[in-house]
This record gives C-alpha cells, structure tokens and sequence, in this order.
C-alpha cells in the first residue's frame, strides 16, 4: 500500500507540472514572438537591399508572401495554430524548405555531441567532488581545484583554439575541422566511426572541460556537506563498511542538487553549440542558429526558440523525476 501511495502521489505532481509547463511554454512562445518582431530589421531586407532592381513592390510581394503584412496578434495566431499541428512552417531563407526538416537534418549531431559530453562529464565530476570531499584541503583536492577550475577559466573559443593549434596542426592527430573527411564515402563502416569520432573528439572535448569545472564543485561542495550529517556518523557507528556509507548513505543525497544542474544544462545542447559548431565547421543546430538569426528568418528562429524551450521544461520535468528516484520523502509527499 505504501508503495502504491507513493507513486501516485508522485504521478499527481507529475500531472500538475507538466500542466504548468505547458502555460509557461505559451508564454515564452509569447515573448520569444514579441521579441523577435521587435528587433530591428526584416527578412525581407536581405532579399530586397541587395537587389538593385527591387524596390518597395518587390518588398510589399515578398512580406504577403511571408504573411508579415498582418498584425502580430494574428501572425501568432497563424503560427501558434500550425504548432498546435506540429508544422513550423518554412523557412524564409532562399531555399524556402520546412523549418522542421532542416532542424531534424542538424539536431542528431548536436545532440549527439552533447549527450556525450555530458555523460563524459558526469563520469569525471562526480567521482573527482567525492575524492575532493572524502580528501579536503589534501594535496590531492588542490590540485583537482585548480586543474577544473583552470578549464572553466578558459574561453570555449581560446581553448578550441589552443587543442586545434596542438592536435591538429604541431602533432597533426586530429582532423582541424569538418565532420567528415574527403574520402568517407569510400571507406568501410568502422573506417567511417573512426572518421566521425575523430572529428568530434575536439569539439566534444571542449564542451567537457567547460561543464567539468561547475560540475565537480557542485559535488564536491554537497558531499561535504553530506559528510557533517549525523545520519552519516550513524551508519559508521552501526558498523557498516566506509563505501557502503559512503555510496549508499552519502552519494545518494548529495547527488539531488547535481541533479538540479544537469536540468539546467540541458537547453545548452542549443546555445552553448553555436560557438563550437562555427569555430570547427560543424553542421549542427547551433550554427543553424546563428544562420538564421543573422538572415532575420523569424520561422527558423521560432522553430529553435520552441526546441530550446522544450528542452528547458523537459529538463526541469526530468529532474523533478530524478528528485523522486533520488529521494523517497518526495514519493512520499512528507515534504509537504
């Protein structure tokens, strides 16, 4: 019975969240359209001033064409209702093809990437900020400290730069940009993942060593805090083993504001891809970004904002669920 109460008071909140979420996704769709109509220039600008045969007729066409000859309130109607049918409309841009198919085309690579990245970096962080706590102000934590805390201080663009000029041209390892080589399609399928992984271990590196820092602190700091605990000294004194204590008793509490953060990092798969994915030549979801913000292509840019937005809330969803897993008095609703 108990087991059946906790999970359905779980599943309840569960059901309230994700009714929040959807009136905050409206409104940041809200904002996002506002905000983007506000911003100076069109995308009929690139169009028409760079033509010197069009002129204000050729404008007027292009904006009926667009639908940017209506009022705001029912662009957004329009655009919220083929939503609501999961089309983002086409992209303003000269090809004119489905926002969606063109984010489907780039989101596997960024994703992609970042997973990794963050799998990575979950696999570094969280062992490095138990040995810092378990060894504070040892020789060891120190040096941890300041080797994290030297890849957090570095740009993401320097660094690149710095790994590119190392591996890529004085030791000539790794390839300098591009996700493919000249000759891919010629060679065999494990050939083919040596290519890919090759290309990728730069920029997937750079995103690790940036989210390693924060990550490792974040531990590290909630294990000590852990460790103060008297339930900790309990479990010692009742005889159980120091890693039995300290994976079952300790980790386990201290991993729920490291769940907080990973959340949070989750709408980064887009944003912090723009920098990387332009500085190695990477067609990603980032770079698809920039692109279409620098052509003012209102339904791209909508599209990403939306897929940002999703991933924000669904990163909040996900960890409200890992909060569950992780702790049963939120099962339990005894913290009400």
């Amino acid at each position: 019975m108990s087991w059946y109460t906790d999970h359905a008071f779980l599943l309840w909140r569960l059901l309230r969240k994700c009714v929040w979420l959807l009136l905050v996704f409206f409104g940041i769709t809200l904002i996002s359209f506002l905000v983007i109509h506000l911003a100076p220039g069109s995308p009929t600008d690139m169009e028409v001033t760079l033509n010197p045969l069009a002129g204000e007729a050729a404008r007027a066409r292009l904006e009926a064409l667009y639908g940017l000859d209506k009022s705001l309130t029912e662009q957004y109607t329009n655009w919220l209702v083929r939503l609501i049918h999961f089309d983002f409309g086409n992209s303003m841009s000269a090809d004119a093809r489905p926002v969606m198919t063109k984010i489907l085309e780039r989101l596997p690579l960024t994703v992609t990437m970042n997973v990794i990245s963050i799998v990575l970096t979950l696999l570094i962080a969280i062992p490095a900020g138990i040995f810092s706590a378990c060894r504070q102000n040892s020789l060891w934590d120190h040096a941890l400290t300041i080797l994290v805390f030297l890849g957090f201080a570095m740009p993401s663009f320097w660094l690149a730069l710095l790994l590119m000029g190392l591996f890529g041209i004085d030791l000539q390892l790794l390839p300098l940009s591009g996700l493919t080589s000249m000759e891919y399609e010629h060679l065999g399928p494990f050939d083919k993942f040596l290519d890919l992984a090759a290309h990728l271990t730069l920029p997937i590196l750079v995103y690790t060593v940036g989210n390693l820092a924060g990550m490792s602190r974040y531990m590290r700091s909630c294990m000590l805090e852990v460790l103060r605990q008297d339930y900790m000294l309990t479990a010692q004194a009742k005889g159980l083993s120091p890693w039995r204590v300290l994976v079952h008793h300790g980790m386990r509490n201290a991993l729920l504001p490291v769940i907080t953060l990973l959340g949070l990092s989750i709408p980064g798969l887009i944003g912090g891809s723009v920098i990387i994915e332009s500085i190695f030549a990477l067609p990603g979801l980032g770079n698809l970004f920039y692109s279409a913000v620098m052509a003012r292509d209102y339904t791209m840019i909508m599209g990403n904002l939306v897929l940002g937005s999703i991933l924000t809330l669904a990163g909040n969803l996900v960890a409200d669920i890992c909060y569950g897993l992780a702790d049963p008095r939120i099962r339990s609703g005894s913290n009400r």
